[in-house]
């Protein structure tokens, strides 16, 4: 599919699409508890619908009507030789692989486009060491088997936090203590919070503090399901996501007027760092009547450090491309394992607009100011690129066309729906040669 888009300013209000990632949290919990859950989440996508579907495949029913999904737990049926299909979802695989192995069913699990090359080291030697036996990584379907032992886990800190996150959803399951260690400093610290949040919902208090171990130090989180098991909370809701939301925030600076609604002022989601990016390159913020809009009269380069936001390069690149000046984007190099290369994909979608923009190890350069002009972006199927070409065609001279468009139904599938009735000129989604 391919969209085709012309220049238009985009105005009016948004409402923010439900947070996949706390989504995923919350319905992997209430499937594994001890009563039925209502979780009310206003919108889905293809990774919300890959993890519904892995807890069927488990024997949990996921029942969907208007703004909820009523989640019924698996109960301790004893599967075994279950396919779970992970669709494109990393958050999906890493949450369910020790969650599976947890739950001592023998389970494969799969998946598709760039998911089989994403890394699973090394949660997958962990998971060996601590009694599960697993295929060969980098094939799928990956088989699991054995059951998961509680006991000491050891993570470096510079890798995906989905690791952690996969262990400490899967801790309650255990039979004795859980104790995760990360290796300072911790990349991506604001969605482990997420993730302690979400089992403080349904009744599982996570004990986090410091501690150091051959001296090293470490971030220390400790389960002990003796402390209560998994209860559900009978109805809880999914907050509205920050990470898809800084793209028409990123579109105010450009020069529209949107106004988000639906988002957390005081959300544990990393993502909400968008507003502190956008004032780094002079935008200023406001927040009023439950709604974010961004102001921008003037932008200038600047220099951000994205380890710990690396969903944001996107919109921020967006950005940087109408920034006076040269803008430094450092600490990236985890884009290299995304839906795409992320760092090649963002640098291509940049100079596809006449921007000049280049990679400098794991720091992407982008000197911006230039009038855009439009032209062609491969969406690589990755969501992010291509709702990052949508906002800058909206500011750029001549038409853009998308190629691959539809892949934003992985997290926002209503996007061009949004990106229209917010005054966009989408002449059409058509059939590419993609």
């Amino acid at each position: 599919m391919q969209a085709v888009i012309a220049q238009h300013t985009l105005s009016g209000t948004v409402t923010a699409v439900a947070s996949k990632s706390v989504a995923h949290r919350m319905l992997m919990l209430a499937a594994l508890c001890d009563a039925p859950t209502c979780i009310n989440c206003n919108t889905t996508s293809k990774d919300i619908d890959a993890t519904v579907g892995c807890l069927e495949a488990l024997g949990a029913r996921v029942c969907r009507s208007a703004g909820r999904l009523d989640v019924y737990p698996r109960g301790s049926n004893a599967d075994t030789g279950c396919l779970l299909d992970c669709g494109e979802s990393g958050s999906t695989l890493r949450f369910f692989l020790p969650v599976v192995c947890a739950l001592g069913c023998r389970a494969s699990l799969t998946g598709h486009g760039r998911l089989s090359e994403r890394p699973l080291s090394p949660l997958y030697e962990e998971l060996r060491s601590h009694g599960c036996d697993l295929s060969p990584q980098g094939v799928f379907p990956l088989t699991v088997s054995g059951r998961l032992e509680g006991g000491t886990y050891v993570l470096p800190g510079n890798v995906s936090s989905q690791y952690a996150t996969g262990l400490m959803l899967a801790a309650p399951l255990l039979d004795r203590p859980t104790e995760i260690l990360v290796s300072e400093p911790v990349q991506s610290a604001p969605y482990l919070q997420l993730t302690i949040d979400a089992l403080k919902t349904f009744g599982v208090a996570v004990h986090a503090d410091g501690a150091e171990r051959d001296g090293t130090a470490y971030r220390r989180f400790y389960i002990d399901p003796a402390e209560g098991r998994l209860a559900s909370p009978g109805v809880c809701t999914v907050e509205g996501d920050w990470s898809n939301a800084a793209f028409w925030l990123a579109a105010d600076a450009l020069g529209s007027t949107v106004a988000v609604r639906g988002l957390s002022a005081t959300s544990a989601q990393g993502d909400r760092a968008i507003l502190s990016a956008l004032a780094s390159f002079g935008a200023q913020v406001s927040q009023t009547d439950g709604a974010v809009s961004v102001r921008a009269d003037a932008l200038h380069a600047a220099t951000l450090d994205v380890g710990n936001i690396p969903d944001l390069v996107p919109p921020i690149a967006a950005v940087a491309a109408c920034a006076q000046g040269t803008t430094r984007l450092t600490n990236a190099g985890r884009l290299r394992l995304k839906e795409s290369d992320r760092l090649e994909t963002v640098t291509a979608t940049l100079r596809a607009f006449g921007v000049d923009a280049h990679i400098d190890g794991d720091e992407l350069h982008v000197t911006g100011g230039s009038p855009l002009v439009g032209g062609t972006v491969d969406a690589a199927n990755d969501h992010r690129i291509a709702m990052m070409g949508s906002v800058l065609a909206a500011h750029a001279a001549g038409q853009t066309v998308i190629v691959g468009a539809d892949c934003v139904s992985k997290s926002y599938p209503a996007f061009f729906n949004d990106f229209e009735g917010l005054g966009g000129i989408v002449r059409g989604l058509s059939e590419g040669s993609d």
